[in-house]
């Protein structure tokens, strides 16, 4: 081992100042820093999936515009349509379906059976839009304004794995009626609307924001009105995950004057969910786009309303909560998004690396000095045996040829300015005892 260590240490003092030896030290040590940094802090993917929703839905169209602004930043987003919440929950929990996040309906979700998935950020309201025909109600002036008076009628409150089946199914719940007390039927939308249209159905749930092309459809069908909730704050102290939301009339349509009225509505949250394992500047990245998607939604929401951390089913991601906070960092800031990645990846493991390294630096000087002395004492230690057996005729020979490998060995030490009083000091003893040999000769 001792021989392995000195072979060692004359092979790094004799490349010491290679230029090349030198090159191939700085190059091997960059690799294994840039290893070190790939299975410590790995990169964001360039690929991601979103779940969306029904091609006519906001979803999609805010899935679509998210897909376009990730693009600039060279990330590519598929979309995949679905049936609704439901589905993407599905989706997002099956480690083989490749969905990375999902557009999830605040309200939907039994937090039990997702403890790993995180909220990005809540994107815009859904409304509660339940629109019904005057006709269906004689008794009541051709007004709905109560969920009970659905009671025996034909009513679409949403299709299987939909958000707007499970949480019409809680409004009527919470508002006395069971399934079997209406005549429920589970539709997707356009089947609704071609039922609606026919005269088949008396009410439509339908869970949407104002500026999805699918409520466009809707009140474009002449005979039609917007149910005003006047109970909506009894349902908002109940489900804390609903807001009440006022619509100005004709803000729906100013052409069809929808709502006719100024009414209350529900909101749930829409909410952009993924997985905890999430990568803090892919947080970063989908807000900042978020941020620029939402400039186009005005219908319901106040300007800088969204995204939000608020009416939201699972758990902030604690990036998310800082950058709704404060913004983005001051890299992704300033910096062009993965050149920000790539220095926010290595300043995580230079940073930490200098905490320790730093304070060693300022004993490297002491043991530099210790090891210096320890040769020297070595050299002394010779010099002793040297000098004690110097009139020992029988050791003459044996003095001189000691004598000549530490002469030769101290004039190999180089030191520092610092230290040259040592060496100096050193060869002159060296020089003493071999006056002192020659005398006896």
């Amino acid at each position: 081992m001792a021989k392995t260590s000195r072979i060692l240490m004359n092979f790094i003092r004799k490349n010491i100042y290679n230029p090349v030896a030198v090159s191939i030290a700085f190059l091997i040590l960059v690799a294994m820093l840039f290893a070190t940094l790939w299975v410590l802090v790995p990169p964001p993917p360039r690929s991601i999936e979103l779940a969306t929703g029904f091609p006519t839905g906001l979803y999609q169209q805010f899935g679509e515009k998210l897909q376009s602004e990730l693009a600039e930043q060279g990330v590519s987003m598929k979309l995949r349509t679905t049936g609704g919440t439901g589905d993407n929950l599905a989706l997002l929990s099956d480690q083989y379906s490749g969905v990375d996040f999902a557009m999830v309906q605040g309200g939907v979700a039994d937090l039990s059976k997702y403890p790993d998935f995180i909220s990005i950020a809540g994107v815009f309201y859904e409304p509660v839009w339940v629109w019904y025909r005057e006709s269906s109600f004689p008794t009541e002036s051709g007004r709905l304004g109560l969920l009970s008076q659905l009671k025996g009628k034909r009513v679409s409150i949403g299709n299987e794995g939909s958000g707007t089946l499970s949480l019409t199914s809680q409004l009527l719940a919470a508002s006395g009626l069971s399934l079997s007390d209406i005549r429920a039927e589970k539709l997707k939308p356009l089947d609704a609307l071609e039922k609606f249209k026919k005269g088949e159905l008396d009410a439509v749930f339908l869970v949407s924001a104002a500026e999805a092309p699918l409520v466009k459809k809707f009140y474009e069908t002449p005979g039609i009105r917007l149910m005003n909730f006047e109970q909506a704050e009894a349902y908002v102290h109940l489900f804390p995950f609903l807001s009440k939301v006022t619509v100005p009339r004709g803000v729906v349509s100013i052409a069809y004057d929808l709502p006719r009225q100024d009414i209350q509505v529900l909101a749930a949250t829409a909410t952009l969910v993924g997985k905890s394992d999430i990568s803090p500047a892919l947080v970063t990245l989908l807000l900042g786009a978020t941020y620029d998607v939402l400039k186009t939604y005005s219908y319901l929401q106040k300007p800088g309303e969204f995204p939000s951390g608020s009416g939201l089913d699972f758990p902030l991601h604690v990036d998310a909560e800082i950058y709704l906070k404060d913004g983005p960092s001051f890299l992704h800031r300033h910096l062009p998004f993965w050149t920000a990645v790539w220095i926010g990846r290595f300043a995580k493991i230079v940073i930490p690396l200098l905490v320790i390294l730093i304070p060693l630096f300022t004993y490297i000087p002491a043991a530099k000095n210790l090891l210096l002395r320890l040769k020297l004492s070595q050299v002394y230690e010779e010099l002793k045996v040297i000098e004690r057996h110097a009139s020992n005729p029988d050791l003459k020979e044996k003095n001189l040829k000691d004598l000549e490998n530490i002469e030769r060995r101290v004039g190999n030490i180089k030191v520092s300015m610092l230290d040259a009083k040592e060496l100096y000091d050193l060869k002159g003893h060296v020089g003493d005892v071999r006056n002192r040999l020659n005398l006896y000769s």
